[in-house]
């Protein structure tokens, strides 16, 4: 019998990913309120305040821990900067995503955390594989993507983005463990 884990903490050298608490919500808005990472994302919507933050918190605390896991992205000493999740949707493995607040860009917290979930994904929540996608206007993304081991699929597909209020060309990607 597999045990879940219902509230996992993943430590990686700088950062902490854990399940976001309430007290996160004030921070979680003020990161996401920022039209250049709502546009990068499908489900964020714009502008993001402190109750988008809230419900956020109560749909991650609702999740079934064995479809899906979102955590926090904590740094030991600046706090939240960013998020990351993974779930089960469309596709026949998870697909993740993440974002990262603006003033943390380009410290390579994202592709540390990337690297801290896939680990803890294929040990513990026992995924050998998992998906992600990236809107083509956004190579960023997907060069954080290829350090963690994720290779371009070739497919590009049509997703929709809440804040852009369009949809986008989306480079697909999978990882495997």
């Amino acid at each position: 019998m597999c045990v879940i884990e219902t509230s996992p903490v993943v430590e990686t050298r700088r950062l902490i990913l854990r399940a976001p608490a309430p007290q996160d919500a004030p921070r979680i808005a003020a990161l996401a309120n920022d039209i250049d990472i709502a546009r990068m994302t499908q489900r964020m919507p714009h502008p993001f305040g402190v109750r988008d933050a809230d419900d956020f918190v109560l749909q991650v605390a609702a999740q079934d821990p064995a479809r899906a896991n979102t955590f926090i992205i904590e740094h030991e000493d600046l706090g939240p900067v960013g998020v990351i999740g993974m779930f089960e949707g469309d596709d026949r493995v998870p697909e993740t995503g993440y974002w990262i607040g603006r003033e943390y860009w380009g410290r390579g917290f994202a592709t540390e955390a990337l690297d801290g979930a896939l680990v803890w994904a294929s040990r513990k929540w026992k995924r050998r594989a998992m998906v992600a996608g990236h809107f083509a206007d956004n190579p960023a993304s997907g060069r954080v993507l290829e350090k963690a081991g994720f290779l371009y699929t070739g497919e590009t597909r049509k997703a929709w983005s809440q804040a852009r209020r369009a949809q986008a060309d989306t480079r697909m990607m999978v990882w495997i463990a």
